[in-house]
C-alpha cells in the first residue's frame, strides 16, 4: 500500500513539555510546505485522557487530534503497572488501525509513555519513526521508541553516550525546539502585559520572572512566598505559579505581580525579564536560553522522578548559564545567595552570554523539520 506523502503523524503528550515541542516542528513543516507549494495534513496522537488534546487542539498547528488509550510503566512497584499493560496494549490496537487507515510517510514521536504504542505500530506498518529526546538523559518512553526509529534526535551530543552501542549511529543532534514565535521576541510588549495600569512596577528594578511549568512547582511557590517581602525589595517578582497554588499566594502585594498561568504572552514575557527563576524542564530552560536569560535552577529531584532535571541543570550550570540549587541547597539563604550573585550586573551578562550561546545556530525545530519533511518526500519516503 502506498504511502501518504502529504501527511504527517506526530505522538507524544502527557505534559506540556512534551507537547509544545512537537507543536514548535508542525509550525516549522507547514513553512516548508508553504514554501515549497506542498499541501500537508498534520494528524497528532495523543492521551484520550487528561491536557493532551486542549493543548494540541487550540494551538492551530494540527489538523485532527485523535486520543488514544495510554498506560505508564513506573520505576516504583505498583499494581497500576500491571492495569496499564492493559491501556498500553489498548494503544497499540488503536495506533495500528489509525496508521494504517491514514497511511503516513513518517511517524515523529515528542515522547511521552502515549507515544510507544502509535511508534510500535508505525514500525509494524513499515512507516519511518523518528523519535526526539529533549532532555540530557533519554527516558524510558525514548529508549523504547528508539527500538524501532529510523533516526534518534537528541537535544545535547553527550546524549549518544547513554544510548545503546548499536543505536549510537542512528543518533542526530538536534537541540530543543521551541516554538518560532521565540525567534522574533517583543520585550515591551512582555511589559505592556505584565506592568500595564500596575503603579507599583519600579523600573529600576530587575524583573524577576518565577516559573514553574504549565501546572507550576509547589517548592518554588512556597520558597518565593516565604520569601517575598525580601524579593520585592529587590526586584518586579513576575511568578507564574500554576493553577493549583493560585488561590494559596499572596494577593495585592505591590511589587509582586501573580499568573495562574501564561502561554501566548510566554516568549515576550521572558524576553523582558532579567533573570529567571525555575525548574528544569527542557521545554523552559531551552524557551530562556533562546532569548538569551540567565538562570536560577532549582530541578524536580528525589522519589517519583528519574533525574532528568538535574542532568539538564548540571549541564547549564558547567556552561555558566545558570546557578543550580539542588537538593538541601533548595532552601531560602541559598536562594538569597543566588540572587545577590545575578544582581551583579557583570555576572548577570556573562551568564547571559553563555546562556544565548546554548542555542544559537539553526533552529532545532526546523532542523528537525527538515529531516522529518526529506524523509517524506525522499525516494526512500516514497516506497510503497
Amino acid at each position: 500500500m502506498k504511502k501518504n506523502q502529504n501527511t504527517f503523524v506526530f505522538a507524544g503528550g502527557g505534559t506540556g513539555g512534551h507537547i509544545y515541542p512537537g507543536l514548535a516542528v508542525a509550525d516549522e513543516l507547514r513553512a516548508l510546505a508553504s514554501k515549497n507549494n506542498q499541501e500537508i495534513k498534520i494528524i497528532w496522537l495523543g492521551n484520550s485522557s487528561g491536557m493532551d488534546r486542549n493543548l494540541v487542539e487550540k494551538s492551530g498547528s494540527v489538523d485532527l487530534f485523535i486520543g488514544v488509550p495510554s498506560g505508564k510503566l513506573r520505576r516504583n512497584f505498583s499494581f497500576r503497572n500491571f492495569t496499564d499493560l492493559f491501556k498500553i496494549f489498548a494503544g497499540l490496537v488503536k495506533s495500528f488501525f489509525v496508521l494504517a487507515k491514514i497511511r503516513p510517510s513518517v511517524l515523529f514521536s515528542k515522547g511521552g509513555f502515549v507515544s510507544v504504542p502509535p511508534c510500535m505500530a508505525a514500525s509494524f506498518l513499515r512507516i519511518p519513526v523518528f523519535t526526539h529526546e529533549c532532555d540530557f538523559t533519554p527516558g524510558l518512553a525514548t529508549r523504547l521508541n528508539s527500538r524501532f526509529a529510523s533516526k534518534i534526535l537528541v537535544t545535547y551530543e553527550e546524549t549518544k553516550s547513554y544510548l545503546p552501542a548499536a543505536k549510537r549511529s542512528l543518533a542526530v543532534v538536534t537541540g530543543n525546539p521551541v516554538r518560532p514565535v521565540f525567534y522574533e521576541p517583543n520585550p515591551q510588549n512582555g511589559k505592556n502585559f505584565l506592568f500595564e495600569n500596575r503603579s507599583d512596577y519600579d523600573e529600576t528594578k530587575p524583573i524577576l520572572l518565577v516559573l514553574g511549568g504549565s501546572l507550576g512547582a509547589h517548592q518554588i511557590n512556597t520558597l518565593v512566598a516565604e520569601n517575598l517581602d525580601w524579593l520585592i525589595e529587590r526586584f518586579n517578582v513576575v511568578h507564574q505559579c500554576g493553577a493549583k497554588d493560585a488561590d494559596s499566594m499572596p494577593k495585592d502585594k505591590p511589587g509582586y505581580f501573580l499568573h495562574p498561568f501564561i502561554y501566548k504572552e510566554m516568549c515576550d514575557v521572558i524576553s523582558s525579564a532579567d533573570i529567571i527563576l525555575s525548574r528544569a524542564g527542557a521545554n523552559s530552560i531551552w524557551e530562556a536560553s533562546v532569548l538569551g536569560k540567565p538562570m536560577i535552577l532549582i530541578p524536580l529531584c528525589g522519589s517519583g522522578t528519574r533525574g532528568d532535571q538535574v542532568d539538564n541543570a548540571h549541564f547549564f550550570e558547567e556552561k555558566g548559564a545558570a546557578i543550580v540549587l539542588l537538593g538541601e541547597y533548595a532552601e531560602s539563604a541559598y536562594l538569597k545567595s543566588a540572587l545577590e550573585r545575578m544582581s551583579d550586573s557583570t555576572f548577570r551578562m556573562n551568564s547571559s552570554l553563555a546562556s544565548k550561546s546554548l542555542s544559537e545556530g539553526k533552529r532545532p525545530a526546523q532542523k528537525i523539520a527538515e529531516i522529518v519533511w526529506d524523509a517524506a518526500f525522499s525516494k526512500r519516503g516514497n516506497e510503497k
